[in-house]
C-alpha cells in the first residue's frame, strides 16, 4: 500500500477514534454525569473547555517536538494518555476528579488530534501532505456519525463509567499499537534555511500570521458555540424539536461532501482558492436562511457543514501553502493555541449571545463574523512568506 493512502486510512481511523472518545464524548455523557457527580450542568460540561485551555497550553512545545523528532511516538502517547484521562474520569465520584480527568484528557487532545496528526504528515511528506491531511478529514468525519449512537447505546446498556473504560481499551487495542505499526518514524530533519531559523519577520510574514490566526479563530468560535445552541437555535427558527434534529443531523454529511468537493478541486483550484470558497459558504448559508422558506434550515446546515469540512483540512493545507514545510509542526502548535481558547469560551460566549438575540439573530451575527473570515483570507499568498 503506498505510503499516502496507508496514512490516510490509519490517520484517519485513529483520529475517528481520539475525536469519539474525548471531542463528541460530553453530548452522550453530560447529563447522566450530571445527575451522578451532584454538580450543575454549567460545571460538569465546563471541564471540556478547561482540557482546550490545557491543549491549547501545550500545542506550541509539541509542535516542536515533531518539527524535531517526528510524530509517530506523540501520537502513540496520547493514546495512552487519552486512556489514563478516560480512566480517571470512569473512576471520578466528585467534580475535582472529574476535572482532574479532563486535565489529562487535555494534554492527549494536544498530542494527539489533528494538528498533532497534521504536523506528523507535514514532516512526513513536507509539501506532498495536502492528500493526505484531506484522507484523514474524510475518515474522520464520521466520529460523531459513528460515536454518538455507538456511546448511547453503552451507556443505555453498560452504563457511562464502563463505555468510558471500554473506550480506554479501545484506545489502548486499536489506536497504539496501529500507530506504533503503521506509522512510519520520520527522517533526519532537513536544515533549516537561515530565514527559518530567524522566524517570523517583515511586514508580508506577519500580515499572513496574523490573518491566518485571525481566520481559525474566528471560525472555530462560530463552530463551536454553534455545535453547542444548534438545536436550540433551530427550534427558535419555528422547527419542531424533530425537526430541529433531523436538520442539524445534515451539517455531518454536508462536513463529508465540503470534503469529498475539496478533493475533487485539489488539481483544478488551489488550497487558498478552496479555502475562500469555503470561507464564502458561511456567509451565504445565512443568507439562504435570512430568505426562509420551508427547505432554508436544510440548505443552511448543508452549506454550512460544507464550510466546516473544508475548514478542517484548511487548518492543515493552508500553514503549508503559504509558509512551508520549513518548521510547519511548530507553526501548527503555535496556530492551534487561539482557536482552542476560543474554543473554550465558545459556550459561555455564546450563551449571552443567545441569550440577548433571537435565533435568527443570532446567526446574522454568526454570518458577519463569516464574512469577516472571508475578508482575512484575501490578503494572503501561497508561499509569498517564509523560506
Amino acid at each position: 500500500m503506498r505510503l499516502t493512502r496507508r496514512l490516510s486510512l490509519v490517520l484517519g481511523l485513529t483520529q475517528l477514534i481520539a475525536w469519539g472518545t474525548t471531542f463528541y464524548l460530553p453530548a452522550v455523557i453530560l447529563g447522566v454525569v450530571t445527575r451522578d457527580l451532584g454538580g450543575s450542568r454549567t460545571a460538569t460540561v465546563g471541564a471540556l473547555s478547561w482540557a482546550l485551555i490545557v491543549a491549547g497550553t501545550c500545542a506550541p512545545r509539541i509542535g516542536r517536538w515533531i518539527d524535531r523528532r517526528g510524530g509517530r511516538g506523540v501520537l502513540a502517547t496520547s493514546a495512552v494518555i487519552l486512556a489514563a484521562g478516560l480512566g480517571l474520569l470512569a473512576a471520578a465520584r466528585g467534580l475535582s476528579m472529574w476535572y482532574v480527568g479532563w486535565t489529562v484528557l487535555g494534554v492527549g487532545m494536544a498530542l494527539g488530534l489533528y494538528d498533532a496528526a497534521f504536523a506528523t504528515v507535514g514532516r512526513l511528506l513536507g509539501v506532498g501532505a495536502g492528500p493526505v491531511i484531506t484522507g484523514i478529514t474524510l475518515v474522520a468525519g464520521f466520529s460523531s456519525t459513528v460515536f454518538w449512537p455507538s456511546s448511547t447505546a453503552l451507556v443505555h446498556l453498560f452504563g457511562w463509567r464502563a463505555t468510558l473504560a471500554i473506550y480506554a481499551g479501545v484506545l489502548l487495542t486499536v489506536n497504539l499499537p496501529v500507530i506504533l505499526w503503521l506509522v512510519p518514524k520520520a527522517g533526519p530533519m532537513p536544515p533549516t534555511p537561515a530565514r527559518a531559523r530567524s522566524g517570523p519577520g517583515g511586514r508580508r510574514r506577519l500580515t499572513a500570521l496574523t490573518c491566518l490566526s485571525g481566520f481559525f479563530t474566528l471560525r472555530w468560535l462560530i463552530t463551536t458555540a454553534i455545535a453547542v445552541y444548534v438545536l436550540q437555535l433551530f427550534h427558535g427558527l419555528g422547527l419542531s424539536r424533530g425537526h430541529a434534529v433531523m436538520a442539524a443531523a445534515l451539517i455531518g454529511p454536508g462536513q463529508v461532501l465540503g470534503r469529498v468537493v475539496d478533493w475533487s478541486l485539489d488539481r483544478r483550484w488551489r488550497v487558498l482558492t478552496r479555502a475562500r470558497l469555503a470561507a464564502a459558504l458561511m456567509p451565504l448559508a445565512v443568507a439562504v436562511l435570512v430568505l426562509g422558506g420551508p427547505a432554508s434550515v436544510a440548505v443552511f446546515a448543508v452549506l454550512y457543514g460544507m464550510s466546516n469540512g473544508i475548514l478542517s483540512i484548511n487548518r492543515g493545507t493552508l500553514p503549508m501553502a503559504i509558509f512551508g514545510p520549513a518548521g510547519y509542526a511548530a507553526l501548527l502548535g503555535w496556530l492551534a493555541v487561539p482557536p482552542l481558547l476560543a474554543q473554550a469560551a465558545a459556550p459561555s460566549l455564546g450563551a449571552a449571545v443567545v441569550a440577548a438575540l433571537p435565533a435568527l439573530g443570532v446567526f446574522l451575527v454568526a454570518g458577519g463574523l463569516g464574512a469577516v473570515c472571508f475578508g482575512l483570507l484575501l490578503p494572503l499568498r501561497i508561499r509569498e512568506v517564509g523560506p
